[in-house]
């Protein structure tokens, strides 16, 4: 280590409490949405963070430090969208080990306290170690996902690889490409796959028949408990934001309805090319509830005055519609729609891969951390609504093909 590390020196690391750094509370009832706050692990890595931060300046080249020892007391909590910041004060050296007083606090109060030991390691060291004990096979950074080169084979997706071009189906052609519990999984594990292989460039998502997605699979969320729907709404939101994540681009190919979820989808690729019978609409209100994700991604692409129309009057809009709101990109007919897509696909791989992946990246970035964890709020009001008889009138009236009937 480099000289000049002492007692008493103190640093500060400040973030805004995201979605990944939430946990739920439970008011009680299982009816009841729960509220969401800072957690105590997401608290602690910030302190751990503080005085990882504290130590960078002082290390040699091939020189990292690490946790070794944390005793720390959480208390008091912090809302989702709280600023917090962590603090590490340097107490005490013990060779390669260093001491930290850490606290952290919000807006209004400390909410922390504690004491945290770190140790300095060589990392070529604990490589060789490492290597003496790696895995066969380690899991995707996203989800676990199939091993291996060839393509996963799935019930409710269709893949075709062209070099670095995979096209994806939705694939419930008799339920308009809903999506139920199954897909979404399968959903999961394509994106843990294709986190997993950068080589693929691009990816084409379409839908089978007639329709490219009719949303989530209504009959299912009828037969669910208010914990699986809530759940499962949760496993849908982080799916279409990590999209924003994958080294390849996404272009939705809209060849008909894309509604609810399924327009969710469209918005979470980058680009959507869609056939001019095409649609797009949030028709959650026309059910009894409101969208439980994706509201802030429709927002960001379409404007609020426009988000509105789409989710309170539940009506869709047509392609070209959607190309004058900016929610399409281009809008070509029926017959065209396949070469279309492969027009913008082959221009996009005449670009450098490396500039592709960061531009990307950053621009998703940019949005801020707010559009990433409104999909908890969104949720809550979902599944409140879900308990309730407007719902169940929807719900009902959905299978039993008739207009609602709401009351009040």
């Amino acid at each position: 280590m480099h000289a000049g590390f002492k007692i008493g020196d103190e640093q500060t690391l400040a973030t805004r409490v995201g979605a990944e750094h939430a946990i739920e509370l439970r008011c009680g009832a299982a009816d009841e949405p729960g509220v969401y706050v800072f957690s105590t692990p997401a608290m602690i890595l910030l302190m751990e963070l503080a005085a990882k931060a504290l130590l960078e300046p002082y290390l040699e080249p091939g020189e990292q430090s690490v946790g070794a020892e944390v005793d720390v007391k959480h208390l008091a909590a912090t809302p989702l969208g709280g600023n917090v910041r962590g603090t590490a004060r340097l107490i005490r050296i013990d060779g390669r080990q260093f001491e930290f007083e850490v606290a952290a606090y919000d807006e209004h109060r400390q909410i922390g306290v504690g004491r945290h030991l770190r140790a300095v390691v060589e990392v070529g060291r604990v490589r060789r170690q490492l290597e003496e004990q790696q895995p066969t096979a380690v899991a995707s950074p996203l989800t676990a996902a199939p091993t291996g080169d060839a393509l996963p084979r799935f019930q409710t997706l269709r893949l075709e690889a062209a070099g670095p071009v995979l096209t994806a189906t939705l694939h419930r052609p008799e339920k308009l490409n809903a999506v139920d519990s199954l897909m979404t999984t399968e959903l999961e594990q394509l994106t843990g796959y294709l986190a997993a292989h950068p080589e693929l460039r691009l990816v084409l998502l379409t839908g089978a028949g007639r329709a490219f997605c009719a949303g989530d699979d209504v009959a299912e969320v009828g037969r669910l408990t208010l914990a699986e729907a809530e759940q499962l709404s949760h496993r849908q939101a982080r799916l279409y934001l990590s999209w924003e994540q994958l080294p390849q681009v996404m272009i939705a190919v809209v060849n008909g309805p894309a509604l609810g979820g399924g327009c969710v989808a469209a918005c979470a690729c980058d680009f959507r090319i869609a056939a001019v019978h095409a649609q797009f609409g949030m028709p959650e209100i026309l059910l009894g509830w409101p969208p439980g994700y994706g509201v802030a991604q429709l927002t960001a692409l379409v404007g609020k005055a426009r988000a509105l129309q789409l989710c309170l009057t539940g009506q869709p809009i047509t392609a070209s519609q959607a190309l004058e709101w900016g929610l399409a990109h281009r809008v070509v007919p029926a017959p065209q729609l396949e070469s279309e897509a492969q027009k913008w696909a082959n221009q996009l791989l005449q670009t450098p891969p490396a500039a592709l992946r960061a531009t990307k990246r950053l621009l998703h970035q940019d949005e801020g951390a707010q559009p990433k964890i409104a999909y908890l709020a969104d949720t809550a009001a979902y599944i409140a609504c879900l308990a309730g008889p407007e719902a169940k009138e929807g719900i009902a009236a959905f299978q039993e093909k008739r207009s609602p009937r709401f009351e009040g």
